[in-house]
């Protein structure tokens, strides 16, 4: 086994929240999983200890999560370690509002010869061929197109 960097030691007062947590089977079911790994990774409720493997079979998880679980209690606290991780990624839309306008003069525009109608993946195309953007992904065209209830067919 090899030495833990987090040690859980839970106080009484957070062992009787867990407990209580669990017990009433009104949480959804990540809480009630990281209170289990809690409570099993405890260091001093019980004298035998249990490893990270064994807290993981017990529970059905990987021993990243327990890992992931101790760091966040020790840094962070018992309300952050029973939440989950909230992401901290931040998505940049390709088009402002001058491509969205862009695009929907596009999409209104007669289609390309030996087209019958405009496609998602041609408007995307034609974007970037227009240079207002250097890349776009239909799905973008789509979510922009949705946005302003503009129909193509």
């Amino acid at each position: 086994m090899a030495n833990k960097r987090y040690i859980i030691e839970l106080t009484s007062e957070e062992r009787k929240q867990l407990k209580k947590l669990i017990r009433t089977g009104k949480t959804a079911a990540y809480k009630q999983r990281h209170a289990r790994i809690l409570l099993l990774a405890d260091e001093v409720s019980h004298g035998e200890h249990m490893t990270d493997e064994q807290i993981a079979k017990a529970v059905s998880c990987g021993t990243a999560t327990i890992e992931r679980l101790r760091k966040r209690f020790v840094k962070e606290g018992l309300e952050a370690a029973l939440e989950r991780h909230k992401s901290r990624r931040r998505y940049e839309s390709k088009l402002d509002g001058d491509g969205q306008a862009h695009l929907i003069a596009l999409a209104c525009a007669d289609p390309p010869d030996g087209c019958k109608r405009w496609t998602l993946r041609l408007l995307a195309d034609r974007m970037v061929e227009l240079e207002y953007v250097d890349s776009l992904s239909y799905q973008t065209v789509r979510r922009t197109l949705k946005k302003t209830n503009l129909n193509l067919g």
